[in-house]
């Protein structure tokens, strides 16, 4: 499955998320709390290649995510992605240690879950502060951006592992949250 998304800041979550039912959006899940733990060779081959095997913990469920290298595009996050669920993540843990595979990197969020038609809109609580994700087809995520008030410029390509490492080495500003020496998009 090809992946098409953007991201962009959310300053204030309750209103964001009035907006976002004004549009017509449905709540498929409350704020739930998510637990991502993504995996590498030592020689870091995946993140060489912009690549990613994700873990995601929800609960007592998992989810085992590959993502492939993003397609150039200047706006829009597209890249191929493919996710199946675990049930056993202890096993699937061991799996991926015998494979050469340890864990590079791991992160919390908590996320809301939206619905509006076939785009998939999530509203993510991290460590740096609010985003949104939209996720669908290209037209669909413009058009309700654009209803949100949501410009190009606000638009991030970067995912959250990205975003955090930046804001670690203090070279993320959260008012257009781009690691410095980044070009607009």
């Amino acid at each position: 499955m090809i992946e098409t998304e953007i991201k962009f800041v959310v300053a204030d979550p309750t209103s964001f998320r009035e907006k976002i039912l004004a549009n017509g959006a449905v709540l498929r899940k409350e704020r739930y709390r998510e637990e991502n733990i993504l995996y590498d060779f030592r020689s870091h081959d995946l993140e060489r290649h912009a690549q990613a095997l994700r873990l995601r913990l929800v609960g007592k469920k998992a989810w085992l995510t590959f993502k492939g290298s993003p397609q150039k595009s200047r706006r829009f996050k597209i890249r191929e992605e493919f996710e199946t669920e675990v049930r056993d993540a202890k096993q699937m843990r061991r799996i991926l240690k015998k494979l050469g595979l340890i864990p590079a990197f791991s992160y919390v969020k908590y996320r809301t879950v939206f619905q509006k038609g076939k785009l998939k809109i999530c509203l993510d609580e991290t460590p740096i502060g609010y985003f949104c994700e939209l996720e669908g087809e290209r037209p669909e995520i413009v058009r309700l951006a654009r209803r949100l008030g949501v410009e190009n410029k606000d638009f991030i390509k970067l995912d959250y592992i990205q975003l955090l490492k930046s804001a670690a080495k203090g070279e993320l500003n959260l008012s257009s949250p781009k690691p410095k020496g980044q070009a607009p998009l």
